[in-house]
């Protein structure tokens, strides 16, 4: 018998009101939590435009708890959710301008990037782009080494080393994840050049939260789509005797 007659059959028994009325992710909360996620985004990116730091304080504690919503409804792997989690814990602590606030940010996103390593398994990536993303780290640890303050040169380092793994390992999901990925690492640097005080683009922080925030997005959604076209194509694939 195939998996789909059986899975017809189930729901046959199973009683109307138990059924979902819509496909996981096509229900009118999953779009009203996207939303809210654009409106939060576009409020926080429109603050950092206009210097609005109030603005600010109250739109980004709001991003990622919106996202995981958001991924939620979507049947998300629970790595995926715990990454997130992670990258909102280090959102609140980058909100107080302080050193030991900063590790404790560098922190909580590197627990975030353990999460997504996890996730990824040990899908095939390419070897070229493993070597472009090794030169990019060696070449950026090494510009920024001298201007770091010595007390964060190491924790920069490695969390640059463990940054740039998920940024390259995220292509085995796919372009949607590798830009995101990408997008993480960019964001991430423009931080690390503005603690060593390199010269920034006009509004530094609107470009990090920006990159930040669609590289958060391409990863979650990037990460989804294949635990969703994989379990489809188990099921597709399978039969019962």
């Amino acid at each position: 018998m195939s998996a789909a007659g059986s899975t017809d059959r189930a729901q046959s028994r199973t009683p109307s009101w138990a059924r979902p009325a819509v496909p996981p992710g096509s229900g009118p909360a999953t779009r009203a939590l996207l939303v809210a996620f654009a409106a939060a985004t576009a409020v926080d990116l429109g603050s950092l435009l206009a210097g609005w730091h109030t603005g600010h304080l109250i739109a980004k504690p709001l991003l990622m708890p919106l996202l995981v919503a958001y991924v939620i409804t979507r049947r998300a792997p629970r790595l995926l959710i715990a990454a997130l989690l992670f990258g909102w814990g280090g959102d609140l602590a980058l909100l107080f301008d302080a050193d030991p606030a900063f590790l404790i940010g560098m922190g909580s996103f590197a627990a975030g990037h353990v999460c997504y390593l996890v996730l990824f398994g040990r899908r095939r990536t390419g070897p070229l782009l493993g070597a472009a993303y090794a030169a990019a780290l060696l070449s950026t640890v090494t510009l920024l080494w001298g201007d770091l303050p010595a007390e964060l040169r190491i924790p920069v380092a490695g969390y640059s080393l463990l940054l740039t793994a998920m940024a390259y390992r995220s292509s085995a999901l796919g372009r949607r994840a590798g830009l995101g990925g990408a997008l993480f690492l960019l964001s991430d640097t423009l931080i690390a050049t503005g603690v060593a005080e390199w010269p920034q683009l006009p509004r530094p922080d609107f470009w990090v939260m920006a990159t930040y925030v669609a590289a958060q997005y391409l990863l979650a959604t990037g990460a989804i789509a294949p635990e969703r076209a994989y379990g489809r194509e188990a099921l597709q694939g399978s039969t019962i005797s």
